[in-house]
């Protein structure tokens, strides 16, 4: 029997270019394209695909909602996440999803995730992975409530009771060279703002990461990185000493020598705490 395949994305252009690359599958039909989460659980509970592409980000109800809804996960279709959003992606590797899939994508690297799918359910793992899924939806959930609660509420509503963090952010996943690939948190020289991006600095390699400078210094372990400049976070390993500048800054120079601006703002905080190091 063919693979019975739905795709779920609320642009036009991404559900044809999924549909195109599908059509050279071996052995695969796609029963559906919906552009809304609520659709996407209306024609899962329908249709009963054995694969789901699924956009994370949608307006009215987000892949993780999709998921949620699904309830067992006995029932749930083996998922492929699909997304110009990278921010879960370390979380969904640590649970062993099905895949993740960063946007823009080549034809390769869709090949790649629906093999991965394909062997996936050949295996008869579905309920394995609903399980895995169900994991980080509840991790991820449990952050955002967090991240709320931190932020008192969105539009005025109230929070919901937040999870406790597990841990910091040990991994990211970066672009490079039309590849994707984890970096080391712990490797990591500074990181710098860079228009709606964050810029990861790494030894003479730079990576940009869809993130902001708030959203990252929230996930780094304070007791490793520092802010020093509103747009600027450096590992406090990679310090190798400070110098008076102009108007009360200060230069922080790098262990390699190259050289930080540090804002007056942050300057104490910044020594008191290279300090309780010494």
């Amino acid at each position: 029997m063919p693979m019975r395949v739905l795709i779920v994305d609320d642009e036009p252009i991404a559900r044809r270019r999924i549909s195109r690359l599908l059509k050279l599958e071996d052995d695969v039909e796609v029963v559906n394209e919906v552009g809304s989460g609520t659709d996407a659980v209306a024609a899962i509970k329908e249709q009963r695909p054995d694969l789901v592409f699924l956009d994370v980000q949608m307006p009215d109800l987000d892949g993780f909602g999709v998921v949620s809804a699904l309830g067992e996960p006995e029932a749930m279709p083996a998922i492929v996440f699909v997304t110009a959003y990278n921010e879960y992606a370390v979380k969904a590797f640590d649970v062993n999803a099905v895949d993740y899939v960063l946007k823009p994508f080549d034809g390769e690297r869709f090949r790649s995730a629906f093999q991965r799918a394909r062997s996936t359910l050949e295996q008869k793992n579905s309920a394995e992975a609903g399980r895995r899924i169900k994991a980080l939806l509840e991790e991820v959930l449990g952050e955002q409530r967090a991240q709320a609660l931190a932020a008192g509420g969105v539009n005025g509503a109230m929070p919901a009771p937040s999870v406790p963090r597990a841990r910091y952010l040990d991994r990211l996943m970066v672009k490079h060279d039309g590849r994707v690939f984890f970096v080391k948190v712990s490797d990591v020289d500074w990181f710098e703002a860079s228009g709606n991006y964050v810029r990861v600095h790494v030894g003479r390699v730079s990576h940009l990461i869809r993130e902001t400078m708030h959203g990252i210094e929230a996930q780094l372990d304070p007791n490793l990185f520092a802010r020093i400049h509103r747009a600027v976070i450096v590992n406090m390993d990679r310090i190798r000493e400070l110098q008076p500048w102009f108007a009360g800054d200060y230069i922080v120079i790098l262990r390699d020598g190259r050289q930080l601006k540090l804002s007056r703002t942050y300057r104490e905080a910044l020594q008191s705490r290279m300090h309780r190091l010494a």
